[in-house]
């Protein structure tokens, strides 16, 4: 068995509740991701995959810290990612990565496409002249090209935006990409284009790949493994072969049962 890029641990993350529209209730909380666990490793795919509110985005902004986690640990090439604080965390955060649900969204509308894919390498120092480079290379990664620099997000559909959105997440050639329906707000057609994008770079990269969503016949073609959330917890886990051919939970045989399958 390969060792494990990513364990998580118990992870657990609790919110206060709110009482009428903004004082939060003394000491009541409620938990969004309770007791999670489940690891992977470089080059393989994980599907998270449960109805919209589950736990499912808050898990992967666990994951990045962009959430600390209430309890549990995250540790990612074998160190403990949950502890590192400052220029530590900073620089783990190099080798993880996001690419969010909306496209529209996730760019600035103010910048070029070549500032956008480039911001990452330019927080990280890169020399001018270095990320040009990486940045032409990028956009020829994703099957974009480099003419398109100069250009402004609003020229472009939903589905070159989201290839954009992968360019500017791979600039700094992580080891572990979180997809957060990276599909769902696009169009059926341009879905498995981008689907076939993510599934060609994991391989090409070696990329371990976290991919959420809520439609189980787009994580079945994508992933290897599968793991089903409810109420924030992990009711089912397992190869996308067995769980798809024999469910345990109820729960996920209505999900199999709801979904339509979508052609890729």
């Amino acid at each position: 068995m390969p060792e494990p890029l990513l364990e998580v641990r118990g992870l657990s993350k609790s919110f206060p509740l709110a009482r009428g529209l903004l004082a939060p209730r003394r000491g009541e909380t409620v938990r969004a991701v309770d007791d999670v666990s489940f690891s992977l490793a470089a080059g393989e795919t994980l599907g998270l995959v449960g109805e919209t509110g589950c736990g499912k985005s808050t898990t992967a902004r666990l994951i990045v810290r962009l959430l600390d986690p209430t309890a549990g640990e995250i540790r990612f090439g074998g160190g403990d990612l949950g502890r590192l604080r400052g220029q530590q965390l900073r620089a783990r955060r190099r080798e993880l990565a996001m690419v969010f649900q909306d496209p529209y969204a996730s760019l600035n509308p103010r910048r070029t496409v070549g500032a956008i894919v480039a911001e990452p390498l330019r927080i990280a120092g890169v020399e001018r002249a270095e990320c040009r480079a990486r940045v032409r290379e990028l956009l020829d990664l994703v099957g974009m090209g480099g003419e398109f620099e100069s250009r402004y997000p609003h020229e472009f559909s939903g589905g070159q935006r989201q290839r954009i959105g992968i360019a500017r997440a791979l600039a700094l050639k992580p080891r572990l990409l979180i997809a957060d329906e990276p599909v769902s707000a696009l169009d059926v057609s341009i879905q498995a284009q981008i689907l076939n994008l993510l599934r060609g770079l994991q391989r090409e990269l070696g990329l371990a790949l976290l991919f959420i969503s809520h439609d189980l016949s787009v994580v079945r073609y994508m992933c290897e493994c599968v793991a089903v959330m409810r109420s924030g917890r992990i009711v089912e886990m397992g190869t996308a072969a067995d769980l798809y051919a024999h469910p345990r939970e109820a729960y996920t045989r209505e999900l199999l049962a709801a979904v339509p399958q979508i052609p890729v």
